[in-house]
C-alpha cells in the first residue's frame, strides 16, 4: 500500500524515472536494442493520439461561462515577448567567437519562447485551477507564437529560415488537430450526448494518467538527446542548470501576475509549463541542435516542480506557493 500511495502522490516523478530507465534498458542492453528501435518510433507516433484523448476528457468538464479572454492572458504574453526580446539582445551582444556562450543562450531562448504545453489544462485542473481560462490562454499563446517565432528566430540564427508560413502551419497543426478538434468534440458531446460527457467527467484522474504515460515517452526522448550530446564540462552543466532558473522565474512571474486577477494557479501553469516537444523540434530544425539539451532539461525541471505542487496540494488541500 505504501508503494501505491507513493506512486499516486508522485506520479509525474515516477513517469520521469520510468521513461529514463526504459530508454536506457532498450538502448544499452544488446538483446533489447532491436525491440527499442522498433517500438520507440511507434510510441512517439502514439503521443498525439494520447494527447487528443487526454484533452477530450478534460474538455468534457469545461465551463463555457468562463470561456473568454482575460486581461492576464495578454499580460503573460507581454512578459513572454519581453523576456524573449531580452534573451535575444544578450545573444546579439555576445562576441562572435564565443560559440559556447551562444549555444547556452540559444538553449535559454528556446525555453522562454516555447508555447504552453497541451497538458496544461490537465495539470491546472489537478491543482485547482480553471480549465476554460487555461484553454483560452493556450489558444492565444499559440496565435502569438505565429508572430514571435518567425520574428525572433532570424535574430538568433541568421540561417534560421523559419517563415510566417512555416510557423502558421506548425501552430495550425498543434492547435487545430491537438486542441481545437477535442474541444469541439467535447462541446458536441456535452450538448448531444450528456451521459457520455458525464461519464468522462467522472473519470477524474484518467486524463492525468494519460499525460503521465506521454511524459514517460518524452523523458525517454530527453534522455536520448542528453546521452548523445557532444558537449562536456561547464557548457553541459549550464545547459542543464539554466533551464531550472528559467523554469522558476517563469512559474513565479506567472503566479505573481496571475495573482493580480486572482488566477495564481492558472498564471503559473500558463507561463511555466512549456511544450518542450515543440521546443526540441524548433531547436533541431532551425537553431544549433547541440543546445537541444536545454528544452530536454526543462522537461525534467517543470515536471519536478509540478510534482511538488501536486504533492503539496494533495497533502494540505491548497498551494502555498
Amino acid at each position: 500500500m505504501g508503494i501505491i500511495r507513493f506512486v499516486k502522490d508522485w506520479t509525474l516523478l515516477c513517469s520521469l524515472i520510468v521513461g529514463s530507465i526504459i530508454y536506457l534498458l532498450f538502448s544499452r542492453v544488446e538483446p533489447l536494442v532491436p525491440v527499442g528501435d522498433f517500438m520507440g518510433p511507434k510510441l512517439v507516433g502514439l503521443m498525439p493520439y494520447v494527447i487528443f484523448c487526454m484533452l477530450y476528457l478534460t474538455f468534457c468538464k469545461i465551463d463555457m461561462h468562463n470561456f473568454r479572454p482575460r486581461k492576464w492572458h495578454f499580460a503573460l504574453q507581454g512578459i513572454r515577448v519581453l523576456l524573449t526580446a531580452i534573451v535575444v539582445l544578450v545573444i546579439k551582444l555576445l562576441p562572435a567567437e564565443d560559440v559556447e556562450a551562444k549555444i547556452i543562450m540559444e538553449g535559454v531562448f528556446i525555453c522562454v519562447i516555447c508555447p504552453t504545453a497541451a497538458a496544461a489544462p490537465v495539470l491546472t485542473e489537478k491543482l485547482g485551477g480553471g480549465i476554460a481560462t487555461m484553454t483560452v490562454y493556450m489558444i492565444i499563446a499559440n496565435i502569438f507564437s505565429v508572430i514571435i517565432i518567425p520574428s525572433f528566430f532570424p535574430m538568433v540564427e541568421k540561417g534560421a529560415g523559419i517563415s510566417f508560413g512555416i510557423a502558421f502551419a506548425l501552430v495550425l497543426k498543434r492547435v487545430f488537430l491537438v486542441l481545437a478538434v477535442p474541444l469541439i468534440l467535447a462541446l458536441l458531446t456535452k450538448k448531444y450526448l450528456p451521459r457520455v460527457a458525464e461519464w468522462a467527467k467522472n473519470r477524474r484522474n484518467l486524463a492525468f494518467y494519460l499525460w503521465s504515460f506521454n511524459l514517460s515517452i518524452i523523458m525517454g526522448l530527453a534522455v536520448r538527446m542528453v546521452t548523445r550530446t557532444q558537449l562536456t564540462g561547464e557548457a553541459l552543466l549550464l545547459l542543464l542548470i539554466l533551464p531550472l532558473v528559467v523554469c522558476i522565474i517563469l512559474f513565479t512571474l506567472g503566479k505573481v501576475v496571475g495573482g493580480i486577477w486572482g488566477e495564481r494557479i492558472n498564471g503559473g501553469q500558463a507561463l511555466g509549463q512549456k511544450n518542450n516537444v515543440v521546443g526540441i523540434w524548433l531547436m533541431n530544425s532551425f537553431l544549433n541542435p547541440v543546445a537541444v539539451i536545454a528544452p530536454c532539461a526543462y522537461v525534467v525541471w517543470q515536471n519536478i516542480i509540478n510534482a511538488v505542487q501536486l504533492w503539496y496540494k494533495n497533502k494540505y488541500g491548497y498551494l502555498k506557493w
